[in-house]
């Protein structure tokens, strides 16, 4: 098998494992889409969204509520059927497909914003941290806003456990971030964290150079 086929991201979400991934604890949903609105606050709700990979929804409904257009995409079928439940029990109408992140179907600069959240640290190796970044950085006209690991006081945390049980969780310098975007013709706009230092997670926003104003 290829890296590309390997690493957990891509299998792991069964039918029963997409119903568990829903089941967030309210405070936690709370904080992650605080920080989603902190870089969306930077971007129009006149914009089509990409929302790659959607899991089930969380991002889609919250975006989808505050006035965007969204289209989810996502390669797990089980994923995919309960974001569209997700939507139906919120009366929201939002385009559904399944895509891999790795090699999608839409056309250049299809969307105006593309947000990837909580993926990339699912990924082993530069190389496909590398393309996956590539893609979503073609199909998006202006903004990508990535949710990624960054090292951090939880990083350490995790790499003692890891001496007795592996993670699967892969931090990612924000400096080897930005090196993919740039190479897609994207800069840095702004990165968002929880709480820096402490919490793991962050959402970089970047923006490709011929769109700014």
């Amino acid at each position: 098998m290829t890296e590309a086929t390997t690493y957990a991201g891509r299998t792991k979400y069964t039918a029963e494992r997409s119903q568990k991934y829903q089941q967030k604890k309210p405070g936690k949903h709370r904080a992650e889409m605080r920080l989603i609105d902190r870089a969306f606050a930077l971007i129009p709700t006149s914009h089509h969204v990409l929302d790659a990979p959607c899991g089930g929804g969380r991002v889609t409904v919250h975006l989808a509520r505050r006035g965007y257009r969204v289209t989810a995409a996502d390669l797990s079928d089980a994923m995919i059927e309960v974001t569209r439940e997700t939507l139906a029990n919120n009366a929201l109408d939002c385009r559904v497909e399944k895509q891999d992140v790795e090699h999608l179907s839409f056309p250049d600069r299809h969307f105006d914003t593309v947000v990837s959240f909580r993926l990339f640290h699912h990924f082993p190796a530069a190389e496909i941290r590398r393309r996956v970044v590539q893609e979503l950085c073609r199909v998006a006209r202006r903004y990508v806003a990535l949710s990624y690991f960054a090292p951090s006081l939880s990083t350490v945390k995790r790499k003692w456990r890891e001496a007795r049980k592996p993670s699967k969780k892969h931090a990612t310098p924000l400096a080897e971030v930005e090196t993919y975007f740039t190479n897609c013709g994207f800069r840095l706009v702004k990165d968002f964290a929880q709480l820096p230092i402490v919490h793991t997670l962050h959402v970089a926003l970047f923006e490709r150079y011929e769109e700014r104003p």
